[in-house]
């Protein structure tokens, strides 16, 4: 999924256009912390329980997170140990954007490469000074975004912004020359104003941009201004940050909601204020079902071909666990060394769990037991797993994690070929008392072609759930040109 596709269904399923920024200042945190009886805790500890507690608080009600790189830089090392706790926090249908305002041509591309794959963010921000070439080594992530600073709210930069004139300002120079670089799906523009009237003149200059605010407002007055000025023809396009002073109070959580249901008003207000001719624009946009759809078999698409390209599909001569032969064979422990694409394979499992009901994840040693730990710690959820053998020596436990007995168990495997590893682990988690009802699969062999794998399994009473199958993968890796014909034959 692109960002601006995954920043759009943010903004229509949580219905807002406010943003949190996830910025650990030491002088803000000093308060919550001594409230919470925490003063006497390192500032990593507070910030890491500030952080947890204000992604808990304000994401059903923000489209976006903001982070400012330069905040966990300054706490070393184990700031950027922080950065990834944050990143594993922030749900994943929410944009996680990096403040970075880099600006270096040197270090664009090894830069680009730690924030998208290693850190696997969603968009960076960048300074613009340098010209495109600042720019183009993010833009070869097609599914990521910059996002251009054009103005900045210093006040002393108002000798550089607005040279050489105030009709022609700098700042709107950089707005024009900047939307060169990239579509509007993947560059935004970042403006740094409390002035509605600045805002106007950016909007006027890039209509079709989302323009994402750094001003600290809290006057309602102040609000209608910018929305006013800051608003496209849909009522959205604009990212506005949550007051930074709500983000240490008690019931933030409600605040936000409240915010939200102030500046969904004003929009719906906006919109009545403002009649479009019919065929030049469209009303408030809400994702719909088809262009979701589109989104979803975009990234599906992606991810296929990414796991090719790492050799998760080798062809040659392969004997399976069942004992059968066949002619290519499936290897998903590559992934396991991408962060990035694991990111992606974790939530396209993600998408199939979070429809379930569970206590626990159990991974089927050995292969998928990397995916069961991300999966357990991405939802949230414990991990048990049934053991191949039984240790002579130890405990000699059968299964391994803490679980009680009527606790309902979701089983989690790489690919589905003969059901047997599955069924043999689920045999031995209901032997300890465990429930089993679903089993999620990222690839079942045999798909709709041959569903006799799914039938066993079905046949006990479990249901089962594939994020994809073969007969897709080859689909999709021989109109993209990875599979010649006879390649393609002999995975079906």
């Amino acid at each position: 999924m692109g960002f601006f596709v995954q920043l759009t269904e943010a903004i229509a399923e949580r219905q807002s256009l406010l943003m949190t920024g996830l910025d650990p200042n030491p002088e803000m945190l000093q308060s919550w912390a001594q409230r919470r009886g925490m003063a006497n805790r390192s500032f990593l500890s507070q910030a890491r329980h500030w952080i947890k507690a204000v992604v808990e608080e304000t994401s059903p009600h923000v489209c976006a997170i903001k982070a400012s790189l330069g905040f966990y830089q300054a706490l070393g090392p184990l700031g950027l140990e922080l950065l990834l706790e944050v990143r594993d926090l922030v749900p994943r249908d929410l944009p996680l954007i990096i403040d970075a305002k880099h600006g270096d041509l040197n270090s664009s591309t090894a830069l680009a490469h730690y924030l998208f794959k290693d850190l696997g963010v969603d968009a960076v921000t960048l300074s613009p000074l340098a010209g495109q070439d600042i720019a183009a080594p993010f833009l070869l992530y097609a599914d990521k975004a910059v996002v251009i600073t054009c103005r900045s709210s210093n006040p002393a930069a108002k000798r550089i912004q607005y040279h050489p004139s105030d009709a022609d300002p700098l700042f709107l120079q950089i707005v024009r020359e900047c939307q060169l670089w990239g579509t509007p799906d993947q560059l935004l523009l970042e403006v740094g104003t409390s002035d509605p009237t600045v805002l106007g003149l950016v909007r006027q200059a890039a209509p079709e941009r989302v323009l994402m605010l750094r001003s600290i407002w809290s006057e309602e007055e102040r609000l209608d201004g910018l929305l006013e000025a800051g608003l496209n023809d849909a009522a959205d396009g604009l990212l506005l940050p949550l007051p930074q002073n709500l983000l240490v109070e008690d019931d933030l959580g409600e605040q936000a909601g409240e915010l939200k249901a102030l500046i969904n008003r004003r929009r719906e207000r906006w919109l009545d204020q403002h009649p479009r001719a019919d065929g030049n624009s469209c009303a408030l946009w809400v994702a719909e079902e088809s262009q979701a759809d589109t989104a979803g078999q975009q990234a599906t698409t992606a991810l296929i071909l990414d796991l090719f390209d790492i050799g998760c599909l080798l062809f040659g001569e392969y004997v399976q666990a069942s004992g059968a032969v066949f002619n290519y064979y499936v290897d998903l422990r590559q992934i396991i060394s991408d962060p990035n694409l694991f990111h992606r394979v974790l939530h396209s499992y993600s998408t199939l769990l979070e429809q379930l009901h569970f206590d626990r994840i159990a991974g089927i040693p050995y292969g998928s037991l990397p995916t069961a730990t991300g999966l357990s710690l991405a939802l949230h959820k414990p991990l048990i797993y049934p053991r191949k053998e039984v240790k002579a020596h130890g405990a000699r436990r059968l299964i391994e994690g803490d679980f009680n007995e009527g606790d309902r168990v979701v089983v989690v495997d790489d690919i589905l070929i003969t059901g047997g590893s599955v069924l043999e682990g689920i045999a031995k988690l209901e032997s300890s008392g465990l429930v089993v009802e679903d089993v999620v699969v990222f690839i079942d062999h045999g798909g709709q072609r041959d569903r006799r794998a799914r039938e066993r399994l079905e046949a006990k009473g479990y249901r089962v759930h594939a994020v994809l199958d073969i007969a897709q993968i080859t689909r999709t890796l021989l109109a993209a040109g990875r599979l010649s014909a006879d390649q393609a034959a002999v995975l079906t």
